[in-house]
């Protein structure tokens, strides 16, 4: 029976996830979704976010996936504990996962900073949840952290604006905002998986001593070391290497734009997610 590794994000950037966790760990199975048709998440409230993801992860699971990835910052800083605690233990089978991207990304921070001072980019719904800020806390309570919402980055990524001369004004404006409030940054984490489509003007609108935290390879090497921890889920996923492209959306409009993450053509199929 076919068990793949569910990936799921609100739109496209969870294919930034998805292309690091493929490079890394190639021989799974993979379903990814996206729900294109409801996206952004990134303004909605956290009751709608809440349920637009249990959705999603009731989706993936009914299709066969014993292990999810929420490759969706907004979903994992908003919806991620919900699932994790008050749904999984009630759910038909309590030994299925869902796993989200902001641990993995915080855990990598202490060999970044030296300061002590990060700064955090990323949409409105993931800074208004202090979601970093409170992982960052329990694990580096000395650790300063500073948020800064680029509700314009994500727009010019999607709209293939990424790379034009007019994105280089969005992307310093909201640094400069960023760094407004912390001299002392030394490190940045791109909280957002649209973000690192955007990161050669990120890095040349940052100060030279700057590090930069992207997501992609973090999650892929926690989630590897996940399955080497847990035997008994790695032993529940197939080993076909196949990747099944799912969204909400207009598949043609899916794979025009996803071809914007990937660098890579894709095939898409339109699905329904909600009751």
């Amino acid at each position: 029976m076919r068990s793949p590794i569910g990936i799921f994000d609100s739109g496209y950037g969870g294919l930034t996830i998805l292309s690091a966790i493929r490079k890394q760990l190639p021989q799974y199975d993979y379903i990814y979704l996206g729900d294109n048709a409801r996206a952004p998440y990134g303004t909605r409230s956290f009751e709608v976010i809440n349920d637009f993801t249990l959705q999603a992860v009731e989706y993936l699971f009914a299709e066969g996936c014993p292990l999810v990835i929420l490759a969706c910052n907004t979903a994992s800083a908003k919806a991620l504990r919900e699932i994790q605690q008050h749904y999984l233990p009630f759910s038909q089978d309590p030994s299925r996962r869902v796993l989200g991207v902001i641990r993995p990304t915080v855990e990598a921070i202490e060999g970044f900073t030296e300061t002590g001072h990060i700064g955090v980019v990323a949409t409105p719904g993931t800074i208004s949840s202090h979601s970093y800020e409170h992982e960052i806390a329990k694990l580096f309570p000395d650790v300063q952290v500073t948020g800064q919402a680029c509700p314009m980055w994500v727009p010019l990524v999607e709209y293939g604006e990424s790379q034009s001369p007019g994105a280089d004004y969005f992307v310093r404006q909201y640094l400069e905002q960023l760094l407004a409030q912390d001299g002392d940054i030394d490190t940045l984490i791109l909280a957002c998986t649209h973000y690192p489509l955007l990161r050669p003007k990120i890095e040349a609108a940052l100060p030279e001593h700057i590090k930069i935290i992207s997501q992609g390879e973090l999650v892929a090497a926690s989630l590897e070391d996940y399955l080497q921890r847990h035997p008994e889920m790695e032993q529940r996923l197939s080993q076909g290497g196949g990747i099944s492209y799912r969204t909400t959306e207009c598949p043609e409009k899916f794979a025009e734009l996803a071809s914007i993450f990937t660098g890579t053509e894709v095939d898409a199929v339109r699905v329904r997610i909600a009751p």
